[in-house]
């Protein structure tokens, strides 16, 4: 797999039969290892390891209902009272961050009610804060550690 715009990071991979397998410390499991995945696991080391993000408030995959349909977020943080503060969008680091990404998380927003926003395809990265009382957001030029959510 590629190297990503992330910092170095422990990441498990085995193979399992014909198939490639990435550890995921969330869900204490192999999964399947595709591209996504290898972003999103990237990520979720990136969360812990540099914005100090304890492994018990990541969600991986976090099921929501949007306009009746099962969907699934990426990754969301919790805070310390156990609501999302944070939800971040992966895709394969040959996915182009476009309006369309954002505007997928922007959807799966209107369930989680976070205040940050992150799409990233693990080589971009992209932040925002959304100001719910004016309705507007503002990008960051970083992602704010877990203290700041």
């Amino acid at each position: 797999m590629e190297v990503l715009n992330l910092p170095t990071c422990d990441i498990k991979v085995r193979r399992n039969g014909v198939k490639k397998e990435i550890f995921d410390p969330v869900r204490k499991r192999f999964v399947a290892l595709t591209p996504e995945e290898w972003v999103r696991q990237h990520f979720v080391q990136f969360l812990m390891n540099e914005r100090h993000v304890p492994a018990m408030l990541i969600g991986v995959e976090v099921s929501l209902k949007y306009n009746g349909l099962s969907k699934r977020s990426d990754i969301v943080v919790f805070d310390r009272m156990g609501q999302p503060s944070l939800a971040v969008e992966c895709k394969a680091s040959h996915v182009k961050i476009d309006q369309k990404v954002f505007d997928q998380l922007a959807r799966y927003n209107m369930v989680l009610n976070v205040s940050y926003l992150v799409v990233t395809n693990g080589l971009a990265h992209y932040c925002c804060q959304i100001d719910k009382e004016n309705g507007t957001y503002t990008f960051m030029p970083d992602i704010p550690p877990f203290e700041m959510l």
